[in-house]
């Protein structure tokens, strides 16, 4: 396996993994033995998980924004909403590791790759849109930052609710959120459509809300968040330790094995000379 081919493999072997236990739930420990592979060569490559978790997150942000980038090119507002919505529920459909890495962790290892800030990315995209339609239609564009956060954090939250449920199907979840969208509650069509150009194109009630914590068990809940911020700080100093033990030992073993070159070129150039005479 060559070193791309074996850094791939490490990618797509972490990427399953923090999809399924997070950040914090996952260690280097297991995507090494996972892919069979000494703790050494994943630093190598990375230089450590967050190194590893920071390639996967911009991998993942990438593709979704590449994606809604892609469908924001349609001319008419109507179908580039449309289009951005089935590109983000496509998103989730073929690549359900990314999206749960996405939304679940905002470790500071992301840099900028946290949820949030990909909201923000789209968003900033959606607010130029809405600024030209907004001056068409004789309103205030400088509203329209505000209106592009409202709009895209409705489609990301759908989307995270589809995550799970993933009914109804792409097409007819992507038709409710543009019918909301486009006519408001007022004006919502009971019967709502993709339109004919964006169908087939390949790019619900909530839960309630839990009861607001008391006082008492918010206290509780910041001493237990500290607890396991120190925890967490000291596993990864105890990580760090280890990675500079395993980096000392791969130098000493890679100074051995210089070492023991030279002598066996020293005992062939020997040889040789012996032959000679």
């Amino acid at each position: 396996m060559t070193g791309r081919e074996r850094r791939e493999q490490l990618i797509t072997i972490s990427r399953t993994l923090f999809a399924e236990k997070g950040f914090d739930g996952t260690s280097i420990e297991e995507i090494a033995a996972t892919a069979q592979v000494s703790k050494p060569v994943v630093y190598e490559h990375f230089g450590g998980k967050e190194g590893v978790y920071a390639v996967v997150v911009d991998r993942e942000m990438q593709k979704l924004l590449g994606m809604i980038t892609s469908a924001l090119a349609a001319s008419h507002s109507l179908i580039k909403l449309e289009r951005a919505a089935l590109a983000l529920l496509q998103y989730i459909e073929e690549s359900s590791e990314g999206f749960r890495i996405l939304v679940r962790d905002s470790h500071a290892a992301s840099g900028t790759g946290t949820f949030a800030s990909l909201i923000s990315e789209i968003a900033s995209q959606v607010e130029d849109v809405l600024a030209d339609e907004f001056k068409g239609r004789g309103y205030d564009p400088k509203l329209a930052p505000m209106y592009a956060q409202m709009l895209v954090g409705m489609v990301a939250l759908t989307g995270q609710w589809w995550l799970d449920v993933r009914k109804p199907g792409r097409e007819e979840v992507a038709s409710h959120l543009v019918n909301l969208a486009w006519n408001g509650l007022t004006g919502l069509n009971p019967t709502p459509q993709i339109t004919a150009t964006s169908k087939g194109l390949e790019l619900s009630a909530m839960a309630p809300l839990p009861p607001r914590p008391t006082e008492k068990e918010l206290k509780e809940a910041q001493k237990a968040r500290a607890r396991e911020l120190k925890e967490a700080e000291k596993a990864r100093e105890r990580e760090l330790k280890e990675r500079e033990r395993l980096l000392r030992e791969a130098e000493k073993a890679r100074e051995r094995e210089e070492k023991l070159r030279q002598r066996e070129a020293r005992l062939a150039e020997r040889a040789a000379k012996l032959e000679q005479e």
